[in-house]
């Protein structure tokens, strides 16, 4: 698939557009590519969606010199691509910090966003002073691409994508690059406040997706009870899986994704009975 580009002030974004119809933008977690939702994207193109899926600022095929990391900051990117897309409102899918700049995004252009799926969401917090030692000693180079790598097998805790071995490869010399370890440690250094002083504002309906194994969350469905009760939201567990359910266990995953954007966006080529 030929790959796109939304210049930024201060950048540009990668993404690639498939399908036609409503429009679904998918944004991946820190730390890793929009390749995330290779499972995910198909099946709702399939069912009659344009489905456009995003690379972070800093990660991907985008551009690693960035002043800003933060949920805003990947929040304005989205704001951005989807007006640029002229083709909303949009279902937009985050998953983990992704989650945190969807919901940024739709407090911030509610018109934009038409429904939110936040999947692992993290939408909270602030990484301490010793954190952010400690993030800056594990992912320095020459190895924190291997590192990172060692800590993303753990995130799907039950079983792995077929194609795993070959995904992480590429993702591992990805993270490799000039610029791009840098960019993840600042995403770790990044507070989510921005997200949740934002979750009262948000109108858009929404599904918080966790995995009932994430290891990301003392408590997973806690977490996700807690953000859907803060967007008067519903949430779903999908058992067994970890941070990635969308891609560990998409026979499971992908009908309630589905099913959720559905019932915010009519598909493409829907007849209707006289």
């Amino acid at each position: 698939m030929n790959t796109s580009f939304l210049d930024q002030q201060g950048g540009r974004i990668a993404y690639d557009d498939a399908g036609s119809g409503p429009l679904v933008v998918c944004v991946p977690s820190m730390g890793d590519v929009r390749g995330e939702y290779r499972f995910l994207a198909p099946q709702l193109a399939a069912a009659g969606y344009r489905v456009v899926t995003m690379d972070l600022r800093g990660l991907g095929e985008s551009s690693v010199a960035w002043p800003d990391f933060s949920v805003a900051g990947v929040g304005s990117d989205l704001v951005a691509l989807i007006r640029s897309l002229q083709a909303g409102p949009a279902v937009i899918v985050g998953c983990s910090m992704a989650a945190g700049a969807a919901v940024w995004a739709a407090a911030e252009a509610p018109e934009l966003a038409a429904g939110l799926l936040l999947i692992g969401p993290f939408v909270r917090g602030r990484t301490s002073q010793l954190g952010k030692l400690l993030y800056s000693a594990l992912f320095a180079r020459p190895w924190g691409a291997a590192v990172w790598l060692r800590y993303y097998s753990t995130l799907y805790p039950t079983r792995k994508p077929a194609d795993f071995a070959a995904y992480a490869a590429a993702l591992r010399a990805n993270l490799a690059a000039p610029g791009r370890l840098e960019a993840l440690q600042q995403m770790l250094f990044a507070s989510k406040d921005a997200a949740e002083e934002r979750l009262p504002r948000v109108k858009a309906p929404a599904l918080v997706l966790m995995g009932s194994k994430d290891p990301d969350f003392k408590q997973p469905e806690a977490e996700a009870q807690w953000v859907a009760n803060s967007l008067h939201a519903r949430y779903a567990m999908a058992p067994g899986a970890g941070h990635y359910p969308h891609a560990e266990m998409p026979d499971i995953t992908g009908p309630l994704a589905l099913s959720f954007v559905q019932s915010v966006h009519e598909p493409a080529n829907v007849s209707h009975a006289a």
